[in-house]
């Protein structure tokens, strides 16, 4: 489910009140943990973490004009998702988290590509998710980017 809201505080405070917690332990987590040139927007409907144009002035190379995308935090209709774009990209990252998930998490992991899914708020390891947002740069995430996805 995409949003309208303009900023990430817009986003929250529309959320339903049972998910309200959750989203904001997720969003200060994410924004103590990710290492700098990271910025926090509204990104495909969703709070995003990006590389903006002022670090990385290519952008995101499906548009452009958008800065390149690396984390979102979502509260959808069923569950509310982390998509981290690391995991997806780079297989000892993948490997790692979900070797550590088995350690933190309380149920199986539900996860797409990149999409890390939680049906119940109370079940979502927040120091994990936190080391997870910290375990790659801004530079080493443009690298992975530009050898695998940029044309």
């Amino acid at each position: 489910m995409q949003s309208s809201a303009i900023s990430p505080q817009e986003y929250i405070d529309e959320l339903p009140e049972e998910r309200k917690p959750a989203m904001i332990k997720l969003r200060k987590i994410i924004k103590n943990n990710l290492p700098k040139d990271f910025s926090e927007v509204m990104s495909y409907g969703m709070i995003g973490y990006v590389i903006p144009h002022s670090v990385y002035p290519d952008g995101y190379h499906c548009d452009p004009k958008l800065p390149l995308p690396f984390m979102n935090i979502a509260s959808q209709k069923n569950f509310i998702a982390v998509y981290h774009m690391g995991v997806y990209a780079d297989k000892a990252l993948y490997k790692w988290f979900t070797t550590e998930y088995t350690r933190h998490g309380t149920t199986k992991l539900d996860m797409g590509k990149s999409c890390i899914r939680f049906k119940k708020p109370d079940q979502i390891p927040f120091k994990l998710i936190g080391e997870l947002a910290s375990k790659m740069t801004a530079k080493e995430w443009i690298s992975i980017y530009e050898k695998n996805y940029k044309r």
